[in-house]
């Protein structure tokens, strides 16, 4: 079966790469998503659950960048200019997963005091929870894309019988 580079990435150098590329960030972003549940239900400015958000925040957002550059370097730069890409279905699932970028380093920088420094707890909250749920959805369009057969997007457009 022909994979996207996404899947390949995760099966090749067992465990590593699934650990480096899946496991942390996913682990750190539903660390993230309940604390942030219950942050904003009991509206917690301070305390160990607090503390844990923030530190996992700023952890994750600078891990995926470094995971972003690595990949960007690495993989859409040589794949992009040998025409490597297993088809569009390739292309949307490697973009998405390093999407995840746009979401993950703000809340970084929001935890940081470098960006959103004028805003109210009330309206950083707001964007901490968007910005959680944005990078969830992106990292899940990436998963459903990746797994995806590319071998399948190919031959569906030599049936047209399938389209009556």
């Amino acid at each position: 079966m022909n994979m996207t580079h996404y899947m390949s990435l995760l099966a090749s150098n067992q465990p590593w790469n699934l650990i480096i590329f899946m496991a942390i960030p996913v682990i750190c972003a539903e660390t993230l998503t309940i604390s942030e549940f219950f942050i904003i239900f009991d509206r917690v400015k301070s305390g160990g659950l607090r503390s844990l958000n923030k530190v996992v925040g700023v952890f994750a957002g600078f891990y995926f960048t470094g995971i972003f550059f690595y990949l960007l370097f690495n993989a859409v730069i040589p794949l992009t200019t040998t025409n490597g890409w297993h088809t569009w279905v390739d292309v949307v699932a490697g973009g998405f997963y390093l999407s995840g970028v746009l979401f993950l380093l703000p809340i970084a920088l929001m935890e940081l005091g470098i960006i959103f420094k004028n805003k109210t707890d009330e309206e950083k909250m707001k964007i901490h929870f968007m910005l959680v749920g944005g990078f969830l959805v992106v990292a899940h369009i990436a998963m459903i894309f990746g797994m995806v057969n590319p071998e399948i997007i190919d031959s569906m457009a030599v049936m047209p019988s399938m389209l009556q």
